[in-house]
């Protein structure tokens, strides 16, 4: 995959360009189409990008939110991407958009990722905008070094739109969306910030296993292009 990178002077310039590049794509979208479909990461990078988007004059109504990945956690634990997403992109003007999460209740985070995936193929494909985060180790989803069904999840061939992750990095079980979901919509992009996320991305551009840091089945993914937003 080619990529673009767009360095900001700071995280406060990037939230507010990315935003704005955000909610150029998503009216795009619903000019086109009637309805967009916004699929978002958590993590504390993505905290003053929400809340620039969240203000963005938008047709929320026509706009549907969903997630990247998801610990297998109530939405209620301070862990949870969706509470993340909730109190601060769902908020202001984004109040009005729907949201589509990936927890539910199953017993078990097998079953969970089946139920998840009959509620992500609801949303119709491709996605219109799919946003990532990347970890130090050079995760990004729940990709993760070591991940007991990572290469199923980042196999180009994988027609699963929803598996569940469990690794020792990760924490919680996890559901991720798989490789083909995310590499399939319209618009990628990459945000991170920090010194520390750069050198990451470096060493990911260069020579080595893509299950040792898994960002670079998305950066070696051809031929879509990745946009990535970076401030120190």
């Amino acid at each position: 995959m080619a990529h673009t990178l767009h360095s900001f002077p700071d995280g406060n310039a990037l939230a507010e360009a990315f935003a704005s590049t955000v909610a150029e794509r998503l009216a795009v979208a619903c000019e086109a189409r009637g309805k967009a479909v916004l699929a978002v990461s958590g993590g504390t990078t993505p905290a003053r990008f929400f809340k620039a988007l969240s203000l963005k004059d938008l047709p929320w109504g026509k706009i549907t939110i969903t997630l990247v990945d998801e610990r297998f956690v109530p939405p209620t634990s301070d862990r949870s991407n969706q509470k993340l997403v909730s109190e601060m992109l769902l908020q202001n003007k984004a109040a009005k958009a729907n949201f589509v999460g990936l927890y539910n209740d199953a017993p078990d985070v097998e079953e969970g990722a089946k139920i998840a995936a009959k509620a992500i193929a609801k949303l119709g494909q491709p996605f219109d905008v799919v946003i990532l985060g990347m970890g130090g180790d050079g995760h990004t989803a729940s990709f993760f070094p070591g991940g007991n069904r990572l290469s199923d999840a980042i196999s180009p061939d994988q027609e699963a739109l929803v598996l569940p992750m469990q690794a020792e990095g990760a924490g919680e079980p996890r559901l991720t969306l798989t490789l083909p979901v995310i590499v399939g919509a319209r618009f990628v992009a990459l945000h991170i910030e920090g010194a520390g996320k750069r050198t990451t991305l470096e060493a990911a551009l260069g020579q080595g296993a893509t299950a040792d840091m898994p960002i670079r089945a998305i950066l070696r993914y051809e031929p879509i292009e990745l946009e990535i937003f970076w401030a120190p």
